[in-house]
């Protein structure tokens, strides 16, 4: 316990009764006085003796994967600290490790570094507080950045706009958009100028232009269904047995990684599946299967980025941004596509 050794996390744990509150032995929280510790083989033992679990390290959750744990642990901490330095060092001392170690071990379970997850969660704390209506120089540091000018260099990659512009709504882009019915529900289909920048899927017309103001509320959005009928005919083509294209104009924003696994995904055959691990190992990062899972996530592009084509290494289906059910149904329908070619090329 002294040493927040996150391996017997689930062996035991501990409680403090001058706080009422039980832990894991990896919780990150001040050591207390021996004499106001006892200790519970099992976390009920700890409820029915009086004991809450700990908020911070969530001994409930405490399973058979000390390594995935302590990484959550890590993770809690980072954003609970954004508005702090947080160097290896601190974060090493902070739970028992070397910081090469505890770099190497998050890495290994995540796909990124610890800095790198600190600035995803201040990227979208300071998205939040601008979707909210609060000053750029507010957003900026109660996301926990120490400048405005490392805001203003990443804009463009992370927001596709410069914060003000996107405080208010993206004033001044023109959106235009369609909505088609689709055999797995309602579609959303939505360009600029400069390409395609979203096909979201629902269960209504309405629910996807209501998320569409939510996202730009200020913006300049116009239903024309004609300028993107090349865009609708595709996606019916694709319902039809036919493909969306891979050289469909996108005006997409993505980090590099993200790009990477998009890129991936469009050469998936229709009706074949990969694993995350698959698709992490062809894109260079054998051990960033989460990752990629997250950037599969952030696709905002439905069927044109076929990131419902990557499932668990076990064959389930894992996660999908516009519900697992539809996501089923995507790929039992390109299945069935691709057997009735088969059969009619017979």
């Amino acid at each position: 316990m002294l040493e927040h050794d996150f391996r017997e996390d689930g062996a035991f744990f501990y409680a403090v009764t001058s706080t009422g509150v039980y832990c894991r032995p990896s919780c990150a929280s001040r050591r207390p006085r021996r004499e106001n510790v006892r200790f519970f083989e099992r976390a009920q033992d700890a409820e029915n003796a009086g004991f809450r679990p700990c908020q911070r390290c969530r001994p409930r959750s405490a399973t058979s994967n000390p390594k995935a744990e302590m990484v959550k642990a890590i993770c809690r901490y980072i954003e609970q600290h954004l508005d702090e330095p947080l160097t290896l060092t601190r974060l090493g001392r902070a739970f028992r490790q070397s910081p090469f170690h505890l770099q190497r071990t998050f890495k290994s379970v995540l796909g990124l570094t610890p800095r790198q997850y600190a600035e995803s969660c201040r990227i979208k704390t300071f998205k939040s507080k601008l979707q909210a209506g609060d000053s750029v120089t507010s957003a900026i540091y109660d996301a926990g950045f120490s400048s405005s000018s490392r805001v203003y260099e990443r804009s463009t990659s992370e927001l596709g706009m410069t914060p003000d512009r996107y405080r208010r709504g993206a004033i001044g882009t023109l959106i235009f958009y369609t909505t088609v019915r689709t055999p797995v529900g309602h579609a959303l289909i939505a360009a600029t100028d400069r390409g395609l920048c979203a096909i979201r899927l629902g269960e209504s017309a309405a629910e996807l232009e209501h998320g569409l103001r939510r996202e730009f509320p200020f913006g300049t959005r116009r239903r024309d269904d004609e300028r993107l009928g090349h865009y609708r005919q595709g996606l019916l083509e694709y319902f039809q047995g036919g493909q969306m294209g891979n050289d469909l104009p996108l005006d997409i924003q993505a980090t590099a990684f993200q790009r990477r696994v998009w890129s991936y995904l469009k050469t998936i055959p229709t009706g074949e599946t990969r694993s995350y691990a698959e698709v992490a190992q062809a894109v260079g990062q054998p051990t960033a299967a989460r990752a990629v899972a997250r950037a599969c996530a952030a696709n905002p592009v439905a069927i044109a980025i076929p990131c419902h084509r990557v499932v668990r290494g076990s064959g389930a289906m894992g996660g999908y941004r516009w519900g697992l059910a539809r996501k089923r149904r995507l790929l039992q329908w390109e299945k069935r596509t691709l057997t009735a070619a088969a059969r009619n090329s017979h």
